[in-house]
């Protein structure tokens, strides 16, 4: 029976192939099984609107964002980790899944495991589903972010250990307590790096009287931002529409003006990781102590941020290694052995 199971499990990956997906608010990742992540790029996606059709998808919608003539439009189909737009990340969806099967055309349509943020409702989830289905794949399983993060760091989540992770993303910041393969306690905030770049946007609006746009806001948060004092000074010149004569000017921001227009998104995430641990049970909470808090995403790269944490909770906090694919990483591994990690996964009736 071993060497059936055997034989049909080479047969299956000579047909198929698998791929993990963390559908982020800001970047899209791929992972092939096999091969590791191939795909890393922002979720958006530029449609022109006279045609309806996709013009362009990734890096080269991205830059153009803020600069497309009146009938092309750059999407970004997915707001605060949900989908917003089901027909444009459907596109996306299958854009990505193509680029990553050419020159490997197998016969069975792949099996996909998808990240979503913790906490979306069921309608939310199936639309993932639907949307992952009607790209191509055969079957769709879904796994929490957080949950996904964990696994591709490499904590044991399916031991009876407290796991803390901070997953702070493009849309949403998931915090979660994770023991015996499960998420004990969640938490999922609408503040992350997108909310970062808004805050920098009206802080240099209002302090300055400059507007700046997204991406700008974005290279200034990822130059200079931090949560606290880093010991230097960092500045950069930022370059806007000066809103009292309408004419182009630039001033030099500095860390601390950064500081202090991140500091209220900041202290929130600081407070909502604070409650997951009031609720947390006696015995996880121990544990987390000893191990520490992992933080993964994007944001977990904000300078200082581990230290501001630590500073406030007395916990030890731990930037994961390359935490940008940490939950493409962990989709990845629940791939490569889907039994074990079954149990890690969101149940659908028509997941097989």
């Amino acid at each position: 029976m071993d060497t059936f199971n055997e034989q049909f499990r080479k047969w299956y990956r000579l047909l198929s192939h698998d791929l993990g997906i963390d559908l982020g608010t800001a970047n899209t990742l791929v992972y092939l099984r096999g091969r590791g992540i191939l795909i890393n790029e922002p979720s958006v996606v530029a449609v022109n609107q006279k045609t309806g059709r996709v013009v362009a998808v990734g890096k080269e919608a991205k830059g153009m964002l803020g600069r497309t003539p009146q009938h092309i439009s750059a999407i970004r189909p997915l707001v605060e980790g949900v989908i917003s737009d089901f027909e444009v990340t459907e596109e996306m969806i299958s854009y990505f899944m193509n680029c990553v099967q050419q020159g490997a055309r197998r016969f069975l349509g792949p099996r996909v495991v998808v990240g979503i943020p913790s906490g979306v409702t069921n309608v939310e989830s199936r639309a993932v589903r639907d949307a992952t289905r009607n790209s191509g794949a055969r079957e769709v399983y879904i796994v929490e972010q957080p949950m996904a993060a964990a696994i591709g760091i490499r904590l044991p989540v399916n031991d009876p250990v407290g796991n803390m992770v901070v997953d702070i993303g493009g849309g949403t910041t998931d915090i979660a307590v994770i023991s015996l393969g499960g998420i004990v306690r969640s938490k999922n905030l609408k503040i992350a790096g997108d909310h970062f770049n808004n805050d920098i946007i009206g802080y240099i609006r209002n302090e300055f009287k400059i507007l700046i746009g997204e991406k700008t806001a974005e290279e200034v948060k990822i130059a200079i931002g931090s949560a606290m004092p880093l010991g230097q000074t960092l500045e950069t010149v930022v370059k806007g529409r000066d809103l009292v004569t309408g004419l182009p000017r630039e001033v030099i921001i500095t860390d601390a003006d950064v500081r202090e227009a991140l500091a209220q998104s900041i202290d929130a995430i600081l407070e909502a990781v604070h409650e997951v641990l009031e609720i947390t049970p006696p015995e996880l909470v121990s544990d987390i102590m000893q191990r520490g808090i992992f933080l993964v995403g994007g944001g977990a790269l904000l300078k200082g941020l581990a230290p501001f944490l630590v500073q406030n909770l007395k916990i030890p906090v731990h930037v994961a290694d390359d935490p940008l694919t940490a939950v493409a990483r962990g989709a990845g591994i629940i791939l490569e052995d889907m039994e074990r990690f079954k149990g890690t996964l969101i149940q659908d009736d028509e997941s097989h």
